[in-house]
């Protein structure tokens, strides 16, 4: 293909993209705040119960194969798309097995937000604890969603840790802004209203399960999200973004999550030998 004509491929592409941007609409935001209540009364109840805290200990084959290494992700219900007006929700549940770690190694971890940009590359380009109070966190990131298009958002979460007891603990981590930046890093960047531009990330709620047992820590989370619909037409452009990255995203999220901790369980009697 003519060099010419690739370029005005790309930028016909390029204007799909711009036509494509959209608002979170009252009627979508409703419809996710419903099916998060329902999905949060369901999770309580998970979080609170002895035999069925885990996900993975509801089916043999599944902890088998966790705890042989493998990170197992699938959608909740085997729904991978719940349609609501102009939006679609995500829910996808996942986890994966730590050996040889502890839960304390592991929350120490997952609540160092400060150094999220480090354990979370390339997804998290930037990352900052705002405060704490107590188990309760209010936590900025800086995320980069990359399918076809590059999509960076600025976002905010309030996060709260719950332990049970000395083996046990679970986390609710909400979204209280997710903002799409324009012209990231360049001079001219800016922030766009929360709600506007192209919908690849509206609301993200995640909830997080801990268990220390079989010699190591079962790490699980379940993250509900909320994104445009496909517009007709550009199904080849949006598409892969709002229908795949999300299980990607909790995947690479799990796996990250298990090497920070392998990692820091390795340099950890470096470092105490260093003193």
């Amino acid at each position: 293909m003519p060099w010419k004509r690739v370029s005005h491929v790309l930028m016909a592409a390029l204007a799909g993209a711009a036509a494509a941007a959209t608002e979170l609409s009252p009627e979508t935001n409703a419809a996710f705040d419903r099916y998060i209540r329902s999905a949060e009364t369901r999770i309580q109840a998970e979080d609170r119960s002895d035999s069925g805290f885990l996900w993975a200990g509801r089916s043999g084959e599944r902890l088998s194969r966790v705890r042989k290494g493998d990170i197992v992700v699938e959608p909740f219900d085997d729904k991978e798309l719940i349609e609501v007006p102009s939006g679609l929700i995500h829910d996808w549940i996942g986890a994966a097995f730590i050996s040889g770690a502890t839960l304390d190694q592991t929350l120490g971890l997952v609540q160092q937000y400060d150094r999220h940009r480090d354990y979370y590359q390339p997804e998290v380009v930037d990352s900052k604890l705002v405060s704490r109070n107590g188990d309760q966190f209010h936590i900025f990131l800086r995320l980069l969603k990359k399918k076809v298009l590059t999509v960076i958002l600025n976002t905010e979460h309030d996060v709260r840790y719950t332990r049970l007891d000395a083996r046990r603990a679970y986390s609710i981590s909400r979204s209280t802004k997710i903002a799409e930046v324009e012209d990231a890093g360049k001079p001219q960047e800016r922030e766009l209203p929360a709600g506007s531009g192209h919908g690849f990330l509206w609301r993200l709620n995640s909830y997080w399960r801990f268990q220390e047992r079989d010699g190591g820590v079962y790490v699980e989370c379940e993250a509900i999200s909320l994104t445009r619909d496909v517009p007709t037409g550009l199904g080849w452009m949006i598409g892969p973004i709002v229908k795949s990255l999300p299980r990607e995203s909790l995947e690479n999220t799990l796996r990250a999550t298990r090497q920070a901790v392998k990692a820091q369980r390795a340099t950890a009697p470096r470092a105490e030998s260093g003193k």
